[in-house]
């Protein structure tokens, strides 16, 4: 799923009014799995100048980043991290914890090709799934206007739950970021 995706799942399932810091933790959780290849991404192609066809056709596949997902994209770690939360009795860690596992489990079924290996440490195993969120060879054109539509629905989720201008200019923010990232608005122009 794209990012933005994330972050509106994450808060529809997570987030409530009524507990304080939950938006936070909703959406640090959603992007946390993601914040590597951010990070990767930015660094090539923003400070060294590396040419995106490098970065998303070689690096991205490449060993070492491979590597570096492996350990943000494991069920394994986050769930280590929601025993710590729930040890501890850390809500705010435990609402970050079950959002980044969320974050995973949406991802699994939609990569095909490009998926991660969600079961490191104990196996590099990636699941080829038969549908993209992305890729037409793979029913994203089907699989990424439903994406669309699902975050609409989950983004009025989000407005009856959260009154506050500033929520709603929050979550309307990301929803276009999800229109962006998805493509969905070639479809209309």
């Amino acid at each position: 799923m794209n990012t933005p995706a994330h972050l509106i799942f994450g808060a529809a399932a997570l987030a409530r009014k009524d507990q304080r810091g939950s938006v936070s933790a909703a959406l640090g959780g959603a992007i946390a799995p993601d914040l590597s290849l951010y990070m990767l991404v930015f660094w090539h192609l923003a400070v060294i100048g590396t040419p995106a066809e490098t970065v998303f056709g070689d690096l991205y596949y490449s060993p070492q980043w491979q590597a570096i997902f492996a350990v943000d994209n494991s069920v394994f770690v986050w769930l280590g991290l929601l025993a710590v939360a729930i040890y501890g009795r850390w809500i705010w860690l435990r609402i970050f914890s079950i959002s980044a596992l969320l974050h995973v489990a949406l991802d699994f079924p939609l990569h095909a090709g490009d998926g991660r290996p969600h079961f490191w440490p104990l196996s590099d195993w990636v699941f080829t799934s038969p549908v993209s969120y992305w890729d037409d060879r793979y029913y994203g054109w089907i699989a990424g206007p439903a994406e669309v539509v699902v975050c609409a629905l989950l983004t009025l989720v989000l407005f009856q739950r959260f009154r506050s201008t500033l929520h709603r200019a929050l979550f309307i923010g990301i929803f276009i970021g999800e229109l962006a990232s998805s493509g969905v608005w070639l479809l209309f122009f």
